[in-house]
């Protein structure tokens, strides 16, 4: 798997919760700049789906099993988004911890699809 995606993903993902913690901690909700960075970071779980999926086709394989690595790279690609949606839904500090929580969550799954890839 691309190391430096993950990382990058990762780092993303935390600073993403840190900005949107900091939105909830002032009592605001998400605003447009919170969903920019929900759509950066969204793309950069897609860049890795896609690169996740390319290196299965060409034959190479996770030590844990290609279905948990396809669960967790799809997981990924769906936390923030998902998060974004009910952030929507919810137009207050709980829509931006909700969204500081999906950040925290994405770093964890990004640690796991390191370990099942088999860094």
């Amino acid at each position: 798997m691309l190391d430096v995606l993950m990382v990058v993903t990762g780092v993303a993902a935390l600073l993403l919760g840190a900005w949107c913690g900091w939105a909830a901690y002032r009592d605001q909700p998400t605003k447009d700049w919170h969903f920019i960075g929900m759509a950066v970071v969204t793309l950069l779980t897609l860049v890795q789906l896609i690169a996740g999926i390319v290196q299965l086709a060409r034959g190479e394989k996770p030590e844990q099993g290609t279905t948990i690595f396809v669960a967790y790279l799809l997981g990924s690609f769906a936390c923030v988004p998902a998060a974004g949606f009910m952030s929507l839904g919810e137009r207050s500090r709980w829509g931006s911890l909700t969204v500081a929580a999906s950040g925290l969550v994405l770093a964890v799954l990004e640690v796991r699809v390191y370990d099942i890839w088999g860094g």
